[in-house]
């Protein structure tokens, strides 16, 4: 048996045991700043000339330490959608700093863009480089790395959220948390404070929806809402989908949260053929000549119940609205009813391609703002008021843009009147990131809303 001389042990001892981060001092910081709000911009792209690639944390800052590279002059090309920074003489976008030790550089982007970045809100990494240089930071509570489709909804006197997990660690049946709601003075720039249901043992995020008794296939839940039982009490509702994977499923149901064991309980299996005579989408409540709806589609709110539990809970009681049925004259005829289903964005431009209606006559296949002649098919989005603007706002998805890939993000702001489902009002163009982004909508200096985005886009490894 061959020994490891004393020596060469000491020599490797560090690899083993020690704690292979550096010490904050050997970092420098370089921070990327809007040069209008002074806010640091996430998900800002650094590289250097020897294509070394960096990216701003939720802070936007970046933790360098180069060997080679340090104390001297560094230049970074930068990327970072719907941001700019000023072309230098040969057409360069980018920055030279001074990277030292303990030190910061600041370079300051331009928004262009109509929505400014705030931050990630879930995931691990969001302060990574905070972390490395020492700033106190959130916490990340429930060990989540990642999650997509957001639900959420006000319930006594709590946020809940729930998502799904977005990797194979096992948890496949929903995480949950629950914030405070907030007020007009909460900046989500610094992160949202999720307060996870965790299991006891292990402190990792657990099934909100856990079905024991029907262990196979992965549990997804949409339209979180909260109505009124018999008795009047607020239940917090959803509809789920047990599947086999991204296609097929096991059933489908309601599902009505348990207080007392923080967990939701299938209150009510539907056909697997029963398409739309359920909760879909972001649910909105509405109230029209005195009688309370809950409003359901995704993008477009085509689908209605009256708000009750009971109601919600029996598929006799829901109304599509349709044009389907065209007149003599080659218009449809609008109306909510309960036997057709509803019309939708892809129905429209089916019957347009048909020949049966012309564009001008659709309501959920909207022309662009830039172009009235490209009209947009519409993929899953959201409908929420801004009481500022006293106006319904739908952001959505489209299918098969032509501007490439930035317009499949969220890709439009339509301004809508729920009683008549109105027009198009003006585009946007958000980048593609694989996190959920926040944005704040600004026209001048005028703040018309927040909205959490999901985006997706691969970044290059190092």
């Amino acid at each position: 048996m061959r020994t490891i001389p004393f020596f060469l042990l000491l020599l490797l001892l560090p690899a083993f045991g020690a704690d292979p981060v550096l010490p904050a001092k050997q970092f420098a910081e370089i921070r990327v700043l809007d040069a209008d709000t002074g806010r640091g911009v996430p998900l800002v792209e650094l590289e250097t000339v020897n294509g070394l690639p960096f990216v701003t944390d939720n802070a936007g800052r970046v933790a360098f330490n180069e060997p080679g590279l340090m104390g001297r002059e560094v230049y970074f090309r930068i990327r970072s959608h719907g941001y700019e920074v000023k072309k230098d003489g040969f057409g360069l976008v980018g920055a030279k700093v001074t990277p030292r030790a303990g030190t910061v550089s600041e370079i300051k982007i331009t928004r262009r863009n109509v929505a400014e970045r705030l931050c990630r809100l879930t995931g691990e990494g969001l302060y990574r480089d905070s972390v490395l240089l020492g700033h106190t930071v959130p916490l990340n509570p429930g060990k989540v790395a990642g999650q997509d489709s957001v639900q959420a909804a006000v319930f006594k006197n709590k946020i809940y959220w729930l998502q799904r997990m977005d990797y194979p660690l096992g948890l496949f049946r929903m995480a949950g948390a629950t914030t405070p709601v907030f007020d007009a003075k909460f900046d989500p720039a610094a992160g949202i404070p999720f307060d996870y249901f965790v299991d006891a043992k292990s402190g990792f995020a657990r099934a909100m929806m856990p079905l024991p008794e029907r262990p196979e296939g992965v549990v997804w839940i949409g339209a979180l809402a909260v109505l009124p039982d018999e008795h009047g009490v607020e239940k917090l509702v959803e509809h789920y989908s047990r599947r086999k994977g991204l296609q097929g499923e096991f059933e489908q149901g309601i599902a009505v949260f348990n207080e007392e064991k923080a967990i939701f309980e299938s209150a009510k299996q539907l056909p697997l053929e029963e398409k739309w005579r359920h909760p879909s989408g972001h649910p909105i409540p509405f109230e029209e000549n005195g009688k309370k709806w809950l409003l359901f589609g995704s993008p477009t709110p085509n689908v209605r119940v009256p708000a009750t539990l009971k109601d919600i809970l029996d598929p006799e009681q829901y109304e599509a609205f349709t044009g389907a049925q065209i007149g003599a004259v080659g218009t449809p005829k609008w109306r909510w009813q309960k036997a057709l289903p509803p019309m939708d964005s892809k129905a429209e431009r089916d019957l347009v391609k048909a020949g049966k209606i012309k564009p001008e006559h659709t309501r959920f296949y909207p022309a662009d703002a830039s172009g009235a002649e490209d009209r947009i098919l519409l993929h899953s989005g959201t409908v929420r008021w801004n009481e500022y603007r006293k106006r319904w706002v739908l952001l959505a998805g489209q299918h098969y843009g032509k501007t490439g890939h930035h317009r499949t993000g969220i890709q439009s702001a339509i301004r809508w009147n729920l009683h008549d489902v109105g027009r198009t009002r003006v585009g946007l163009r958000p980048p593609r990131f694989g996190v959920d982004l926040p944005y704040q909508l600004h026209a001048g200096s005028e703040v018309l809303a927040a909205f959490a985005c999901h985006f997706r886009r691969r970044v290059r490894a190092a």
